[in-house]
Formats: C-alpha cells, sequence, structure tokens
C-alpha cells in the first residue's frame, strides 16, 4: 500500500518554475499549486509574472485532485518546452 508521501511525489500539489535569461532580461516565476474545494472538486491555482514583482493569479476549478495534477503536468510540460525549469 503506499503513502501519501509516495502519491505526492507522483502527483506534484505544488511546483515552481524559473525562467533566466540575463542577456534577454527574462526573469519570471511560474507557481501552480492544487487544492481541495468546498465542493468536493479542486483547484488549480496558477500565479505568473515577473521576479520580484506581483504576479497574475487564475484558478482553475477541476472535478477532483486528479483532474487538477493532470492539468498541472500537461502545463508544466508546455512551459518546459518554453525554457521553464525548477
Amino acid at each position: 500500500m503506499s503513502s501519501a508521501n509516495e502519491q505526492g511525489e507522483i502527483f506534484p500539489t505544488r511546483l515552481k518554475l524559473r525562467r533566466i535569461d540575463p542577456e534577454r532580461n527574462i526573469r519570471r516565476f511560474y507557481l501552480m499549486q492544487v487544492q481541495p474545494d468546498l465542493f468536493g472538486g479542486a483547484s488549480l491555482i496558477r500565479e505568473w509574472g515577473r521576479i520580484g514583482n506581483c504576479g497574475r493569479v487564475l484558478v482553475e476549478h477541476h472535478a477532483d485532485e486528479g483532474e487538477a495534477a493532470s492539468s498541472l503536468m500537461t502545463i508544466a510540460r508546455a512551459k518546459g518546452r518554453r525554457g521553464y525549469g525548477a
């Protein structure tokens, strides 16, 4: 039987990415968190912007935590292709 810690490693509920390129003056962050909501579902909270400044926030509502974690991983792959890393 797997523990909650093992489950967290397989399906992350929090991910912080950065993209830094001094030559192009790029210093950006992208933060994603999966949180349960009050209605039995889950929300994916996304925050992004320039490092050192307040970011923009977007909340996506999903039917369950698995669906929200899947969305998090899809976005993380897309951000990885654009140069973001942990």
